[in-house]
């Protein structure tokens, strides 16, 4: 089956000065566990036990981590990763408060080869969409993604700006088991158009999640009757 990617034309919020510098928004399919995962896997692979798929499945993940984190350089074909340490170490001793650890991820040879032969759709251009441009981590400034419970978040894009009286709006963060904790408006530090800054809440395991932001802003000034959303991937990382 052909790779087919679908996106939306937006404004360029970088470029103000310039009406016709458009970008292009990807149209999001969903997302995907690794239960989800597994389960098309058993609709392609028939003759195998689910318990030993997701055994196989599991086993690959450990030794892919375990491998990263005792200094091997990893390449799946899918991805390149590598291990590296971030912050300046004082006296020769590691310091959890200003070090850390981080591994970094590359397209691999297959991914690119994809890449290469998948087809982009222009769905044309969409009203009041919302998208995120950019995210950082205040407490390590990085933006890949990685935040750091108790610190602050920040998001930009456009059309981000929380606001309307539907129950559902709000910013959540939903974990891999799909339990989604609601941010209380005081976490919530900026709340513009173009960027928010919130504060994410501690107490919670390291892992995947996903950012939701829900609201009935609309830069015509009108509210939404229907709330939309946007859903955003980030890891959370307590060090």
């Amino acid at each position: 089956m052909a790779n087919v990617l679908k996106g939306w034309l937006a404004d360029n919020t970088v470029t103000t000065d310039n009406k016709d510098d458009k970008i292009l928004v990807l149209e999001s399919a969903g997302s995907l566990t690794e239960k989800d995962i597994l389960e098309r896997m058993m609709h392609e692979i028939t003759g195998l036990k689910e318990e030993t798929l997701n055994h196989a499945v599991t086993l690959y993940n450990r030794i892919i981590m375990e491998s990263l984190l005792n200094g091997y350089t990893v390449n799946t074909g899918l991805f390149y990763a590598s291990p590296s340490f971030q912050g300046v170490i004082d006296g020769g001793t590691w310091n959890k408060e200003k070090n850390s650890i981080k591994v970094n991820f590359q397209q691999g040879k297959t991914l690119r080869e994809e890449i290469a032969q998948t087809k982009v759709e222009i769905l044309g251009e969409k009203a009041d969409i919302m998208y995120v441009i950019e995210v950082e981590d205040k407490k390590t400034g990085l933006k890949d993604g990685t935040a750091s419970p108790g610190f602050g978040f920040v998001i930009k894009g456009r059309n981000l700006k929380v606001g309307g009286t539907d129950e559902a709006v709000g910013v959540y963060l939903i974990s891999e088991s799909q339990s989604a904790e609601k941010l209380p408006d005081y976490q919530i530090i900026k709340n513009m158009p173009s960027e928010l800054i919130i504060q994410i809440p501690t107490g919670l395991l390291d892992g995947p999640y996903t950012l939701r932001i829900t609201t009935q802003y609309s830069s015509s000034n009108a509210k939404l009757k229907v709330p939309k959303t946007l859903d955003y991937p980030l890891t959370l990382v307590n060090e």
